[in-house]
């Protein structure tokens, strides 16, 4: 290789160099204009993409424009109106503000801007058509319109790594989607080799969301606006029975910027753990708002990733919010107006040593019950000793049931679903009849019942793990400490030096769970304690798995992971099998369990438990009315 003497790169290469990081493909370029546009305070966009974006990108806006003298420094590297110092660097919140994106694109491009600001008396535009910038007046409308056209014609072995036109194309209006889902107060256009492709009209949010994501509308998404301090995360979640195969309908906005977090997408995932299927992928629009000076969204060159300065107190309250949303089964009686439930958990930092469960709060004041909003972590493979007593509590099927609940009502029931007013909360609960009365048990699998508006189909062995599941859940939430067992002889266990100081920083964590641990060294601790139920087991591995999710989430999340795969296997095998036959009062007593379970609509595997046929719907599977 020849050694070359240290040189300045020429300002064309410069550019070239930043183009490959910023406008990688013909959406990156969409991305960074519509950004532009969406800052100078547009309320209509019109997009045209032609042959893929590569023949064409051209964005129109109506924002306030770029004045004619400042036309060559908008599109000189590092030159922005957005930010001026560090400080305002460090609580950045307009979209772009790196300053290189103009340049990077026109160094790839021929490249044309035109402006026309309000009070100034014509358009002029500034183009590199020529070889060189030119400034000359324009016809072009109020607002900003940038031309892109022949992209990468000056970096041919950039276009070889690019794909299909149509698969280019629709890359860039999926970033139009994006940037639309965050901004339903615009208007915009998209046109594909001069046609209307689509058009999503300035609207609310949730008929924006709607109409781009049509899988969340018709009940199949729950909104959610959660505050703590000085943080708001907003948005809807998708129903675990409306997940998907893949995860193309994720979408999560910090400060109003679509980002691609590790962190956060893990606590999203976490947080619908035991309630997907298989390898599903929720559905979810997500917005979180904090401070500026609370997330650096300077960490990478096309803005898609973000460091928080406290990462895991926002992963612990962005899981436990979305946990809490989705909690509620849909198989409750509606609120009324004035008991509806707001869901405002506090922020938990960890390592305050606070435990307390926080729960959902109603409008009056008064507590829901069983909203646990605040995960607590407790110790796992318990004997099944320690249950013992709740398995026996908690096995209403397994044996002659004394029901309370009334005899089934005739087959044209015409009782309507009472809704709670006044009423207390345990005698409305006996009384529900969301899930409707049973009335037959079909091939000693599902529960049938009526309902006024048509019927409900139930599998009774996913109804009753769930159930289960959740009551065990509670049994051992509830202790407050887990009892403990000396050990003769140290457990001596190698750990990374990293993660050595999670093992003083968690100490009121550890004996809460039951267990005494000490530093040995940075690579090495001992354990002198561990919980009773756990006492003979080969801890090594599942102890640097949890120090592990201590240092990058702040929570000992495969704790409470594998406790909940135990005691839903637990409840699996507890659960009233299949081809058992079940009375009408054992089945009602089911349905009424069900009514007051959290995360009753799908069992402990994500399956779903019961399924709803309106009148309606079966009135056209025999053609009625028409």
């Amino acid at each position: 290789m020849n050694h070359r003497p240290i040189s300045l790169l020429p300002d064309v290469l410069i550019s070239q160099i930043a183009a490959g990081e910023v406008v990688d493909r013909p959406a990156s370029v969409v991305k960074e204009l519509l950004e532009n546009a969406l800052d100078a305070g547009a309320t209509e966009i019109t997009v045209r993409i032609d042959g893929g974006g590569i023949q064409r990108i051209c964005i129109q806006d109506n924002g306030k424009g770029i004045p004619k003298e400042e036309l060559e420094l908008a599109v000189t590297r590092h030159a922005t109106s957005k930010i001026q110092s560090l400080s305002e660097l460090e609580s950045v919140m307009s979209l772009g503000f790196r300053g290189e994106a103009l340049a990077s694109i026109a160094s790839v491009s021929q490249f044309t801007l035109s402006s026309y600001p309000k009070g100034q008396e014509s358009a002029f535009s500034i183009s590199n058509q020529s070889g060189q910038w030119l400034v000359e007046p324009s016809p072009a409308s109020p607002g900003t319109t940038v031309d892109v056209q022949s992209l990468y014609f000056s970096t041919p072995a950039r276009r070889k790594f690019l794909k299909t036109e149509q698969t280019e194309f629709f890359q860039c209006l999926d970033v139009v989607k994006r940037m639309a889902l965050a901004n339903p107060g615009v208007t915009w256009l998209v046109y594909r080799d001069g046609k209307l492709h689509s058009r999503f009209q300035e609207s609310s949010w949730s008929a924006r969301v709607f109409s781009i994501l049509e899988s969340m509308a018709n009940g199949a998404s729950k909104p959610i606006d959660v505050k703590a301090a000085d943080m708001q995360l907003h948005g809807a979640v998708g129903l675990p029975d409306a997940a998907r195969g893949k995860g193309d309908m994720q979408f999560f906005y910090v400060n109003g910027r679509f980002v691609k977090d590790k962190l956060i997408g893990h606590a999203v995932r976490s947080a619908y753990e035991d309630v997907l299927h298989g390898d599903k992928f929720p559905a979810f629009v997500l917005f979180l708002n904090l401070p500026a000076s609370e997330v650096d969204v300077n960490v990478h060159p096309a803005k898609t990733e973000v460091r928080f300065r406290n990462a895991r107190a926002v992963h612990q309250w962005v899981r436990q919010s979305i946990q809490a949303c989705l909690a509620p089964s849909r198989a409750v009686l509606p609120l009324s107006d004035s008991q509806a439930i707001v869901a405002t958990p506090a922020l938990s930092v960890p390592g305050n040593g606070n435990s307390n469960a926080n729960v959902w709060r109603s409008s009056n004041g008064s507590s829901a019950p069983t909203l646990q909003v605040q995960a607590k972590s407790a110790a796992l493979p318990f004997l099944r000793e320690e249950l013992a007593d709740y398995i026996q509590a908690y096995r209403p099927l397994e044996g002659p049931l004394e029901s309370t609940q009334p005899a089934p009502k005739p087959a044209n029931i015409t009782v309507q679903p009472k809704v709670l007013g006044n009423t207390p909360t345990a005698e409305a609960a006996d009384n529900a009849e969301y899930l409707g009365q049973a009335i037959a048990q079909v091939h000693g699998i599902y529960i049938l019942a009526l309902r006024p508006d048509g019927m409900v189909v139930v599998d009774m062995h996913a109804a009753h793990e769930r159930v289960l599941y959740e009551q065990f859940k509670n049994a051992l939430d509830n202790q407050q400490t887990i009892s403990s067992q000396e050990l003769l002889v140290p457990l001596l266990v190698q750990i990374d030096s990293r993660l050595a100081s999670e093992v003083d920083n968690g100490q009121h964590l550890w004996e809460k769970l039951g267990f005494r641990l000490s530093l040995i060294s940075t690579q090495e601790i001992a354990v002198r304690a561990v919980p009773t139920m756990l006492a003979g087991q080969d801890l090594s591995a599942l102890l640097q798995q949890w120090l592990q999710d201590l240092h990058q989430y702040g929570v000992a999340h495969v704790l409470e992971r594998q406790r909940n795969e135990w005691l839903a296997g637990l409840a699996c095998h507890t659960a009233v099998r299949a081809n058992r036959k079940l009375t009408v009062p054992e089945m009602n007593a089911l349905l009424r369990s069900m009514e007051r379970t959290e995360r009753s609509d799908q069992c402990n595997h994500g399956r779903p438990t019961w399924r709803h046929f309106s009148l309606s719907e079966m009135d056209k599977w025999f053609l009625r009315g028409q």
